[in-house]
């Protein structure tokens, strides 16, 4: 695996496929954190480990990078044995991101997220300038920020600087372990959203553990639910994991509260009632054709209407009521995978 791999077509890859067979991690005193795991991470996908403390989410993640090494099992970076590599090398060609940041508080911003490029031996003027890149894309003006130093910066900040250095040498596998659980409510959502962004302008492969079913539902292609043992309950998109839990376990874990959430990984598009005559958006609750049913609720809720007017590019384009809110879930889900 190498971050500058090249596909069939001839261009240079941004992402790769993940694959652990019966991947497992038993300590010397007996202790199971993880048994016999196997999983199919598709390529340039965010897939979500999520399940209760000491699960082996965290295990997971680390085996993959090789922090921790499994006691059995393979694991495939696009078909490619990381076992094999050399687990140096490995670790410089995958991004990672942990909840503390964990940046050097004695290297400013910059120098910072220069750290594997300057490994991997970068020109220092390709180094300096992939630096400001990512800070632009992170939403940090490097004439501001690239020579303050980690503790001049806000958590939110701090956090956006650790995805940058994970992103620097454009790996095609980025790893994040809690990335956001440190920052206060607000500005994690920011940084949820922000993030959605940046994946849709990188499409890299993503892993990340998390213990918030909200966040696992808001930024997940594909979520994966673990039981103590790292053992795998079910692997679904969120939607189809909100709808469909395939057992007791997995619809307590996922909440009672299931079909709220399940409006907000929904589409306002679904429940569109096609307007049979011209709407004026501006004289009604609307609603953006590219929100969730979950937006069109809040706003029925704040204006106090039954049914919202779908606006798109600032034309009314139709109309969602109260009782499509809770017909239209179910319309895009699939059968879920069981475990």
């Amino acid at each position: 695996m190498d971050a500058t791999a090249i596909n069939e077509s001839g261009r240079a890859r941004s992402a790769a496929s993940i694959t652990l067979e019966d991947v497992g991690k038993t300590y010397p005193d007996g202790t199971v954190a993880v048994g016999d795991f196997s999983l199919e991470v598709h390529a340039g996908e965010l897939t979500v480990l999520i399940g209760p403390s000491g699960c082996g989410k965290s295990t997971i993640l680390r085996m993959i990078n090789r922090l921790i090494e499994p006691t059995n099992g393979r694991i495939l970076i696009d078909g490619q044995n990381i076992l094999e590599r050399n687990p140096v090398d490995l670790r410089r060609h995958i991004g990672y991101v942990i909840q503390n940041v964990g940046l050097f508080p004695h290297q400013n911003i910059r120098t910072n997220i220069s750290t594997v490029p300057r490994l991997l031996g970068w020109d220092r003027s390709k180094v300096a300038s992939r630096a400001d890149e990512l800070l632009e894309l992170v939403g940090l003006d490097p004439a501001r920020y690239a020579k303050r130093y980690p503790h001049e910066l806000s958590g939110g900040q701090r956090q956006r600087v650790g995805v940058a250095r994970a992103l620097a040498a454009d790996p095609l596998v980025l790893l994040m372990d809690e990335p956001f659980s440190a920052v206060d409510p607000i500005a994690r959502g920011r940084l949820q959203e922000e993030f959605l962004k940046l994946q849709a302008a990188v499409g890299k492969t993503i892993v990340m553990v998390t213990h918030d079913i909200d966040e696992a539902v808001r930024l997940g292609d594909r979520i994966a639910v673990l039981a103590q043992g790292g053992r795998l309950l079910q692997y679904a998109p969120p939607a189809e994991l909100l709808s469909r839990p395939v057992s007791s376990d997995v619809a307590d874990f996922v909440g009672a509260d299931r079909g709220i959430r399940r409006l907000a990984v929904t589409g306002v598009r679904t429940a569109l009632r096609p307007a049979e005559q011209a709407l004026d958006p501006g004289s009604r609750a609307t609603v953006d054709a590219g929100g969730t049913l979950y937006d069109a609720l809040a706003v029925m809720l704040a204006s106090d209407v039954a049914e919202v007017v779908v606006v798109e590019e600032g034309k009314a384009i139709g109309t969602v009521t109260r009782a499509d809110l809770f017909e239209a879930p179910g319309r895009e889900t699939q059968p879920a995978a069981q475990i």
